[in-house]
């Protein structure tokens, strides 16, 4: 691996900053591409990755990104519309600059008939990716374990309460440096891969009321899950800064996905691929007191 340049995009994201970080510690060069500049990308450039700025949405970007590139990373933002647009392009350049192996950042409910337009999305770019014989393997996460702080760390220090639309279903939450783990150990042996698409979770499936016990057992205070109706869960959204009408659309998708068991799984991607078992909640959320408002905790000393 030591002559191979890896191209992370999304570079700055919940996966994208454990990717290079990992490819990194395992001496691997690695060329990370940020919409902008800021703390994170001034980070990756500090621990010895090569940061440049750019546009997946924009050819030239990306033909300049690619240049001496050998295997890829691709991950869109959750929040894009313009998805199939982003995968073609970046098809485009990785296919001239004769990319040997790409990992695409997919998700577990993407298919032609999934009621989330995101979701489509991922599948149509699955194809596209394949069609352009760039050594494309997808990875199909469950909800990030990261989720639980990002859209319950308020309520569960205001009230005590998780608010999600999830219903009674499971799912098996995983930690984006699990994921990382995947992507990682897939491009440092891509030809194992080429052509699959993986569906990575974390160790258990779990109702969000579970999830809501593990919270309480660690934080030492009482959490309960609230479930909220969809659309009210979309009200919910509405007033989240930064939230946009396609990601609030995709958000109440998935959770209709949830309720009707899609994305109740359990592998061991994380362990076979990643090299390690994928992390348990409680550690998780150990290892993120601070996410959760909290300072220490006894079952975390």
């Amino acid at each position: 691996m030591s002559n191979q340049l890896i191209l992370v995009t999304g570079a700055t994201g919940k996966t994208g900053i454990p990717v290079v970080e990992q490819l990194l510690e395992q001496g691997i060069a690695v060329r990370a591409l940020a919409r902008i500049h800021d703390a994170r990308s001034e980070h990756l450039a500090s621990i010895g990755a090569e940061v440049i700025v750019g546009d997946l949405l924009d050819l030239q970007s990306m033909r300049d990104a690619m240049q001496s590139v050998t295997r890829a990373y691709f991950c869109y933002p959750p929040q894009g519309e313009l998805l199939v647009e982003a995968a073609t392009i970046f098809a485009v350049a990785a296919r001239e600059a004769g990319v040997q192996a790409v990992v695409n950042m997919s998700q577990l409910p993407a298919r032609d008939d999934a009621p989330s337009p995101l979701s489509r999305q991922h599948w149509l770019s699955e194809h596209i990716l394949d069609w352009a014989d760039i050594g494309a393997v997808h990875i199909r996460p469950t909800f990030f374990s990261e989720n639980l702080y990002l859209f319950g760390a308020q309520t569960i220090a205001s009230e005590g309460k998780l608010y999600l639309p999830y219903g009674l279903e499971r799912h098996a939450p995983v930690a984006a440096a699990d994921i990382a783990r995947v992507i990682v150990g897939i491009l440092a042996e891509p030809g194992l891969h080429i052509g699959e698409r993986y569906t990575v979770t974390g160790p258990r499936n779990l109702t969000i009321a579970e999830m809501a016990g593990v919270l309480s057992d660690v934080l030492g205070c009482t959490v309960e899950h609230v479930d909220l109706p969809i659309e009210a869960w979309g009200q919910v959204l509405a007033g989240v800064p930064g939230m946009s009408e396609s990601l609030i659309s995709h958000l109440k998708a998935v959770a209709q996905d949830h309720q009707e068991g899609v994305f109740s799984a359990v592998t061991d991607v994380v362990e076979r691929i990643g090299g390690q078992a994928a992390q348990p909640l409680a550690d998780f959320v150990c290892d993120n007191l601070a996410h959760f408002g909290v300072k220490e905790a006894p079952r975390c000393a």
